[in-house]
């Protein structure tokens, strides 16, 4: 197996667990925090896909999937390519308002396969050029993708769990 394959078989398993999370839940319970303060299950996966976007973003040289369209309308935001959820404060989270659990597996998906176009053809060599200078050691384009992988998987992990708490 090659890194392509590899790197896709890896990210090709992220579009099932994120429609796991939300398929069939209301928007209203998509909003519903499990305790005070928690963070959302849509504003868990808006989040991971908007890591994911900005990314990839920076790596193709693209505008990012968010900023296009009324894509961020729906979700009850502004089209801000720099809001990706770091840093959001409790009222932030429940400003993440997505109109539908469609709505939010759309942009997992229309990023996902942005994410599949680019790690198409990759190689060996590509994974090892080093893509962000500003950190000692600097980072990869290997360890990039495996950080947003990981992100990804971690977040998707939450929302399943935040599910599971609201349906008990």
């Amino acid at each position: 197996m090659d890194p392509s394959e590899l790197l896709t078989e890896a990210f090709g398993r992220l579009p099932a667990l994120v429609r796991s999370a939300v398929e069939g839940l209301s928007p209203e319970r998509l909003r519903t925090p499990p305790a005070g303060g928690a963070n959302t299950i849509a504003w868990l996966v808006w989040h991971l896909a908007r890591i994911q976007d900005g990314y990839l973003a920076e790596l193709t040289g693209r505008e990012q999937v968010w900023v296009g369209g009324d894509r961020a309308q729906r979700f009850g935001l502004k089209p801000d390519p720099d809001d990706n959820g770091y840093g959001h404060t409790a009222a932030q989270v429940l400003a993440v308002r997505p109109e539908s659990a469609t709505v939010l597996v759309d942009y997992y998906e229309a990023v996902h396969q942005r994410t599949l176009s680019y790690l198409a053809g990759r190689t060996a060599d590509d994974l090892d050029r080093v893509v962000d200078e500003s950190w000692d050691p600097p980072v990869t384009l290997g360890v990039r993708l495996v950080s947003i992988l990981n992100d990804d998987l971690q977040h998707v992990g939450q929302a399943a769990y935040v599910r599971g708490l609201l349906e008990n």
